[in-house]
């Protein structure tokens, strides 16, 4: 079997080493996507083009490369987010000779004059914005690859729902070719404008000149005290009351949280910490109330939580489907909310319900039981130690039932 060469051409065939280039110039078979193939339209080489199924088409190489030069064409770096790892994965490492070449994240970063050792590189293809919750915990440099749906202006809009328009947003359009444009945006600008389907996005928090990322003032962990949070008069779900329910949820990364009768957003608040890469939504009617998500929000500089100002249950048709639902208020309306809530869950998921008043505790209990769930049911009693008389006494919390059951 002849050795199967991958080429990365960089961010055109003006990257190319003499090396390589003669390696392309010797093939007698040229894989890659119609964009790469078509540096090359007179080339005399059989052509097979990478297009929705790329493991499909490259099958075909081990019995081309018994008899046939093949030479597989990447862009940037093969193993970066590259055909690389595929075609040593399909071939065998003995078989196959890797060339690299720059990355788009190199070269954006050039174009920006900006160091990259730093930076979270992350790709969208073929996958949600989700992971740009996740990145903007760790870092305020972000390059990101995008595709046809995870676009610019959805990066942007997406910014925009967590109240981050004054990052530094940059889209960098096809780069090293003729038509390279670089442009520095608000992310409100980037929301409205189309672009190359050739592009990647560079955000920043740190611009000179510009409105600094604002980092956390305060740092978000598990029991928040109630003080920690700005809420009104005492209307914060208690710290050892969210310690239940989130154990009650058995939240996994990457799940969709609705959290709804959200008060001043504690228990979404701490959800995030155990919701790497998913998304929760805080449901608030009141708008004070969801003014003070919005501050609790900024303050321990959470992401991925959006808040949804409006009247459940008729604002939750438009969610996304989660996988964990928390119901912490509802009033007289609470048994609508639950019929919404059941029916939209995802089987398997879980539903917690937390309740001050015995005819809250009936109305969820006959909800999940007309639903066929197998419920549980947890008395919460909180006394606290407060100082009296040089000593200390019990203070008791108003009790709170925890009502919790996984849809079938």
């Amino acid at each position: 079997m002849l050795l199967v060469h991958v080429v990365g051409l960089g961010m055109s065939v003006a990257d190319l080493t003499p090396r390589a280039l003669e390696i392309i110039r010797e093939a007698q078979v040229l894989v890659g996507g119609r964009r790469l193939l078509g540096y090359f339209p007179d080339h005399p080489a059989g052509k097979i083009v990478l297009g929705k199924e790329p493991e499909r088409a490259l099958r075909q190489i081990p019995e081309l490369a018994a008899t046939r030069r093949v030479v597989v064409l990447a862009s940037g770096d093969p193993n970066f987010y590259g055909v690389g790892p595929l075609v040593v994965k399909l071939m065998g490492a003995g078989n196959v000779v890797l060339h690299p070449n720059i990355t788009a994240v190199q070269a954006a970063c050039a174009r920006l004059q900006i160091s990259w050792q730093d930076a979270r590189v992350i790709s969208l293809h073929g996958r949600g914005l989700e992971p740009l919750d996740e990145a903007l915990r760790q870092s305020r440099k972000l390059v990101i690859y995008t595709d046809p749906v995870n676009s610019p202006e959805a990066i942007a809009k997406f910014f925009l729902e967590r109240s981050l328009g004054h990052l530094e947003f940059w889209v960098l359009e096809d780069l090293g070719q003729p038509t390279e444009r670089v442009s520095c945006l608000s992310p409100e600008q980037a929301a409205g404008k189309k672009f190359s389907p050739l592009n990647m996005v560079v955000v920043r928090g740190d611009a000179q000149g510009r409105e600094e990322a604002k980092p956390p003032q305060a740092i978000l962990h598990l029991g928040l005290p109630e003080e920690a949070l700005v809420h009104e008069a005492g209307l914060v779900t208690k710290l050892e009351v969210r310690a239940v329910v989130l154990a009650k949820l058995e939240l996994h990364p990457g799940q969709v949280l609705w959290d709804v009768g959200a008060g001043c957003g504690s228990v979404g608040l701490e959800a995030s910490l155990l919701l790497p890469g998913g998304r929760i939504y805080a449901v608030e009617r009141n708008p004070d109330r969801a003014a003070q998500i919005r501050q609790n929000r900024e303050k321990f500089g959470v992401s991925n939580l959006e808040v949804v100002e409006g009247e459940a249950p008729e604002c939750l048709g438009g969610l996304a489907v989660p996988q964990r639902i928390f119901v912490g208020g509802g009033g007289g309306r609470l048994a609508e909310i639950l019929n919404v809530a059941t029916a939209r869950l995802e089987p398997g998921g879980k539903l917690a319900i937390a309740a001050a008043l015995l005819e809250s505790l009936e109305t969820a209990r006959r909800a999940l039981d007309k639903s066929g769930w197998e419920a549980e049911i947890v008395h919460l009693q909180v006394n606290r130690s407060r100082p009296l008389a040089g000593g200390d006494y019990l203070f008791a919390l108003n009790p709170v039932w925890i009502i919790a059951g996984r849809k079938p």
